[in-house]
């Protein structure tokens, strides 16, 4: 038997940032909002994620000093995406997205913490930005969130420890480095004392940072604001009337109900990272489909995309990458389940190298990680498995963990008995471990430790570059952060695939992310944000946070168009 139907305004499909921001917009300015979310839990990609978002010109920057015109993030976008720079998009994103900040910031429970510290990737472009361009949301208390936080979605395991996530900067640096501050020391041990606290207390981490706290927070606004969140309730079709988008019909416990919608629908649903035919057809060096370690949770399966293309929407698929590409290697668990872990830190600090099958390098490890598995897929040599492995010795190991092997005083054992972690007590008992060509990485080493005793990495240049120097580490002994010889046995290695955050193929839109036809025009009623929509960065990694940052501008856009609000009540010009 059917749900008696439902009315609103704007009707949103998934509840990760772009969806939870359009909610949150849209209920401010007076609409009824209902939020439909296909898992049994609310946070989707987004509770995973680091939480960075990218925003260039945004309040906090501001605030500390950091003023720049628009042309200088447009220019620095302009020459990183080529081809690829759709004025329309890029134009409407960087109008936005600080007023998208200081929205949240003055009327929701959205609060942020600045990265100013943090350099664009491309630090040798024109407009590249040392600091300025990031924000995270501000670690949240989770018992602020009350009766709504069983239905949220809990941190990533691979990311955590023992379910505590742990938030990048500060509090990262302090774990990194307990076993050689005391400061560091105290501060973990406060931090895990209290999660333990919190663990038999209340079954969870309440210390929310990252991806989980920026979905706590949005999903606490939107209750506060009155939005319908619908858990367990996938959208299986749009409704349409005389050309319009006016409702979709969702599965509820078994029974379809429809929901009619007065001002649209946006399609906020994850993207397609875990729709193994689309990703067969579209990502390189993938011929099953299943050769990729998609991060994002496996509701991310294309519903979006379906159900824009049902409605005559025009997917774009001509980026430069369909995908947000990240290093990852795969945790084995008791039990035969395999998690994911993506390679973001690690890369970066002093004496790790990465090298193929043959034992020879091929990229700067301190470059972004899409820069990192792009570089992989054109070095390894077509019908071999695209991978590497990422390799250290016993000092770099202990100091700064490998993977999901934690640092001292975290025992190896677990890791090295499941397999995931390889050792050998010289290297070429680690190249055999790995089937890695034994001369080959002994070589590699040899050459890589001459230069690295002195800081330099002639092959690569690694270190060069801001982003670069902010990967490594600033208490290396050296006159390179990013650069210390491998060379004090055992040695160890971790195996890496070609993985993702997200993806960037997606539905077609306009600068008001309203989905577009076959013939560019916008179909009325429909709008897309997120993964669903075809990414503003036309498949580039410019900066950490292009995903996030995006999401949210383009669902705060979305509900803004939607509520009939044109225009911006302030300028920042």
């Amino acid at each position: 038997m059917a749900h008696a139907e439902l009315d609103c305004d704007l009707l949103i499909v998934g509840s990760g940032a772009a969806g939870l921001a359009a909610a949150v917009t849209a209920a401010w300015h007076g609409q009824k909002v209902i939020l439909v979310e296909k898992d049994a839990v609310f946070g989707g990609a987004t509770a995973w994620s680091g939480g960075w978002m990218w925003v260039p010109r945004n309040p906090l920057a501001r605030r500390a000093g950091i003023v720049e015109d628009i042309e200088q993030p447009r220019r620095y976008l302009r020459h990183c995406l080529g081809e690829h720079f759709n004025a329309e998009l890029v134009d409407a994103f960087l109008q936005a997205c600080p007023q998208m900040v200081g929205f949240f910031e003055q009327h929701s429970r959205l609060q942020f913490a600045d990265g100013n510290a943090i350099p664009d990737m491309r630090g040798e472009a024109p407009g590249a930005a040392t600091g300025g361009h990031q924000v995270i949301a501000a670690p949240y208390d989770a018992r602020e969130v009350g009766a709504l936080l069983p239905r949220l979605r809990k941190t990533m395991p691979e990311t955590s420890f023992l379910g505590m996530p742990i938030m990048a900067g500060a509090d990262l640096a302090a774990f990194l480095s307990m076993t050689r501050s005391a400061r560091a020391a105290l501060h973990v041990t406060k931090r895990f004392s209290a999660h333990l606290w919190h663990l038999a207390r209340y079954g969870r981490a309440m210390h929310l940072v990252n991806g989980v706290a920026l979905v706590a927070r949005l999903a606490k606004s939107a209750e506060d604001l009155g939005v319908q969140l619908l858990e367990s309730a996938p959208a299986t079709g749009l409704l349409r009337d005389n050309g319009r988008v006016c409702g979709a019909v969702v599965q509820r416990d078994g029974a379809e109900q429809r929901i009619r919608a007065r001002r649209g629908v946006l399609l906020a649903a994850g993207g397609f990272a875990h729709d193994i035919e689309r990703r067969r057809q579209l990502f390189p060096r993938t011929p099953t489909g299943h050769e990729h370690l998609a991060l994002p949770p496996r509701a991310c399966n294309g519903d979006g995309l379906r159900l824009g293309e049902a409605a005559g929407a025009a997917l774009n698929t001509t980026l430069k990458s369909p995908v947000a590409w990240a290093p990852v290697s795969r945790v084995p668990y008791a039990g035969g389940r395999v998690g994911h872990f993506p390679h973001i830190i690690d890369r970066g600090k002093p004496g790790v190298i990465a090298v193929l099958r043959s034992g020879r390098r091929f990229v700067n490890e301190a470059e972004g990680y899409y820069d990192y598995v792009a570089a992989m897929l054109e070095a390894v040599p077509q019908g071999e498995e695209v991978c590497s492995w990422l390799i250290c010795d016993h000092r770099f190991i202990r100091r700064y963990g490998l993977g999901i092997a934690r640092p001292a005083p975290v025992p190896l054992w677990s890791v090295l008995r499941s397999g995931y972690l390889k050792r050998g007590h010289s290297v070429e008992a680690l190249a055999r471990a790995c089937g890695i060509d034994p001369q080959g990485l002994v070589q590699t080493l040899a050459e890589y430790n001459r230069h690295a005793a002195q800081g330099a990495d002639p092959a690569f240049g690694r270190g060069s570059t801001p982003f670069n120097r902010r990967s490594g580490d600033a208490s290396h002994e050296g006159p390179n952060p990013c650069v210390a010889p491998i060379e004090r046995g055992p040695f160890y290695a971790v195996k890496v695939e070609p993985g993702s955050f997200a993806t960037f193929a997606g539905l077609k839109t306009n600068g008001q992310a309203q989905v577009l036809d076959a013939q560019d025009q916008p179909i009325p009623g429909l709008y897309a944000a997120g993964s669903d929509m075809a990414s503003v960065m036309g498949g580039h990694y410019p900066s950490g946070g292009i995903n996030l940052g995006p999401a949210m501008t383009f669902g705060y856009i979305a509900a803004r168009h939607a509520a009939g609000v044109e225009e911006y009540e302030t300028t920042l010009d």
